[in-house]
């Protein structure tokens, strides 16, 4: 057997960032004593098992990726994983540097490691995704060149390493149902091996890249993730177990608590609790003067609980909140935008206009089109016309394919039979209480099965999920005609689409990117998600799937989504939104200790009690508070940002049309 490598950390690249920004050299902890010793007497560091060529995809491109090498490194009792990109990669030049550096994963310990996830794709390479105990995950690590077995063997080696019951792709870590495992934790000792073997280990020597080649900027990283202040130090208190186990929202977003787990089946459903009157009394970030009461009169907890005070409240007269609304676009404004062959003149100006008012309700069937990228702003009246004809014909092409299938053609074609039974089931509880798609036989519910069904077949890839309906009932509410619809359905879709990805990588960018501007704009209620294990930002999970259309009113929700389409403040507006509330809500959430549970009931019974105009001024003022920080918090290519090249919209799947 080959001898494996012992080296010193601090002659990695991979950790002199840590080094250089004030973090300590790692020490070893004394069981005994509970004290340190100084660096001369580190333990050594022991690569267990080194990867190179194992990538990221930032955006949905394959040739944007961003290549590293991963690392599983063992320093007394503890293990760590690292994933450090390749220094000098060429990527077209749409990722930076400093973008590569927000993937960077430095001396992530195994300890804080939930579950890992892997797939198997009938066609591309295996990855693995990466899910933490706070419930946040690593974007999917691609192994171009193989090595998944080896990487999950050798973790088993060192550590406790179960496969879930619920999912066979699914390992669960540190996984405390094992009585031994379990009593050890209890007792709060030195973790230790279950599994016996000799460790397979790959020397740093081995690897074809020099450590040099690897990054070394840790400005993006704190002192958290060095390895002296995880080095011998054990877990606090013992998590339930039940919150090991993945569930099946959108193939296993997150990884939820039992509460959570029986919550889930109901966000698709229409929220038929209620809450008492609202009193508002005067405008600002408080929550004590702006909390509904929960339709199930649950005690109260009263706020015996100090709140940290808000950072952006310590001078109002210093901060200039948004502006108000004004009234919505109408017929004799439209018009001074137009010139005489029907183009835009000022795109700006127009999505301006509607950012701060709206359009008013008969207007948004020719508004619409252009927000949404179906219609071009310096389209002419006749090029849209024309547009019309062509894309109707298109239409009607793709939807003979599906309604061609004969019943023995669908007997033997297992995923259209399960994509169309989970349209129709969808369809006839999508916003029924309209008139418009009230009563049975209704047409219109018709056509939005036909539309999501001809979308599944002009996106083979995606196919259909549930939540799509909730985006296509108010775009088939405003344009009425079949073909215009499908085809704003198709324009909003390349921009939410990857909402619905099988690998959660649209989602999980977005509750990565929320969790930023939360820590950038409201360190303490950052700091209270962190301490209660909230970071996984599960709780706003149907605010940006279905882009708020639970949380308000339909025609309100209508005006919500007119201001997001301009993007003309951010393209990322939505995300602050979500900041917003959580922040108009802070002194309630902080002062009556909302754990998770308690968090996600009471932020689902948010719904319908959020006023949306004061709401807007807030995330517009905070988007311009936030300013380049904040676009800096977003990665690249996060939802829903249009896609930069032409390549692959969606990457491979586990399963294929």
């Amino acid at each position: 057997m080959q001898e494996t490598d012992l080296l010193d950390l601090s002659d990695e690249a991979d950790y002199a960032a840590s080094q250089q920004h004030g973090s300590t050299s790692m020490m070893r902890s004394d069981s005994d004593s509970g004290k340190r010793s100084s660096s001369s007497e580190t333990d050594p560091a022991e690569v267990l098992f080194a990867k190179d060529n194992v990538a990221i995809h930032p955006t949905q491109f394959a040739s944007e990726r961003i290549s590293g090498r991963l690392k599983l490194i063992k320093q007394g009792c503890s293990l760590f994983l690292t994933w450090i990109p390749y220094k000098g990669q060429s990527s077209n030049g749409r990722i930076s540097e400093k973008d590569m550096s927000l993937y960077t994963i430095r001396a992530e310990p195994l300890v804080d490691v939930r579950s890992i996830r892997r797939h198997t794709p009938a066609l591309g390479w295996q990855y693995i995704i990466i899910v933490l105990s706070s419930g946040l995950a690593h974007p999917p690590l691609y192994f171009y060149n193989g090595g998944v077995r080896e990487f999950l063997a050798t973790i088993k080696q060192h550590i406790f390493l179960v496969r879930s019951a619920e999912d066979a792709n699914v390992f669960l870590v540190n996984d405390l149902q094992n009585p031994l495992q379990r009593t050890l934790s209890s007792l709060e000792l030195p973790r230790v091996s279950l599994a016996s073997g000799p460790s397979t280990s790959i020397s740093a020597g081995e690897s074809p890249l020099n450590d040099d080649q690897e990054r070394a900027d840790g400005s993006i990283h704190d002192a958290n993730s060095s390895i002296s202040q995880y080095s011998g130090r054990h877990r606090q208190k013992n998590h339930d177990p039940a919150r090991d186990l993945s569930i099946h929202v959108l193939e296993k977003f997150s990884l939820v608590t039992k509460f959570a787990r029986e919550t889930t089946s109901q966000l698709f459903r229409e929220n038929s609790n209620g809450f008492g009157a609202l009193d508002r009394k005067s405008y600002n970030l408080s929550a004590d003067e702006y909390s509904p009461k929960a339709a199930n009169n649950a005690e109260k907890v009263s706020n015996a609980h100090p709140v940290a005070s808000d950072p952006m409240e310590f001078d109002k007269l210093s901060l200039v909140w948004g502006k108000p609304r004004q009234p919505p676009l109408g017929h004799e404004a439209w018009a001074t935008f137009l010139d005489s062959e029907g183009r835009i003149v000022d795109s700006k100006d127009f999505k301006k206009r509607i950012f701060y008012g709206g359009v008013e309700h008969k207007l948004r069937t020719k508004v619409w089109p252009f927000l949404l990228g179906y219609y071009a702003y310096d389209s002419t009246y006749a090029e849209r016309a024309y547009l019309r004809s062509t894309k109707k014909s298109e239409y009607e092409t793709i939807k003979f394919q599906w309604q061609s299938i004969t019943p023995e053609q669908a007997k033997r074609f297992t995923k259209f039979r399960e994509r169309k039974g989970l349209i129709e089931k969808d369809v006839v509880r999508t916003d029924r209480s309209l008139s418009f798609y009230d009563g049975d036989d209704n047409p219109n519910v018709n056509l939005l099965r036909d539309i999501l069904l001809t979308y599944s077949f002009y996106n083979f890839d995606l196919g259909y999920c549930q939540g799509m309906s909730d985006l296509l009932s108010p775009i088939l509410f405003i344009m009425e005609e079949e073909s215009e619809s499908f085809w704003c359905f198709v324009a909003l879709m390349e921009r939410l689409g990857p909402n619905f990805n099988r690998d959660q990588n649209g989602m999980h960018s977005q509750l990565f990117a929320l969790s930023k501007l939360v820590e950038l704009l409201d360190s303490p209620l950052h700091n209270y998600f962190k301490q209660n294990e909230c970071l996984n930002y599960f709780f706003c999970f149907r605010w940006v799937l279905i882009q708020f259309k639970r949380e308000f009113e339909y025609d309100k929700t209508m005006r919500l989504w007119e201001v997001f389409w301009t993007h003309y403040l951010s393209e990322h507006l939505h995300l602050y939104v979500c900041v917003a509330i959580l922040k108009r809500y802070r002194n309630k959430i902080m002062g009556e200790q909302m754990d998770f549970d308690t968090l996600l009931k009471f932020i689902n019974e948010l719904s319908g009690h959020i006023e949306l105009d004061s709401i807007l001024r807030d995330a517009e003022a905070l988007c311009i508070c936030a300013g380049e920080n904040g676009a800096a918090s977003i990665p690249p290519g996060t939802p829903p940002s249009l896609p930069i090249d032409n390549g692959l919209l969606y990457p491979q799947q586990d399963e294929v049309l």
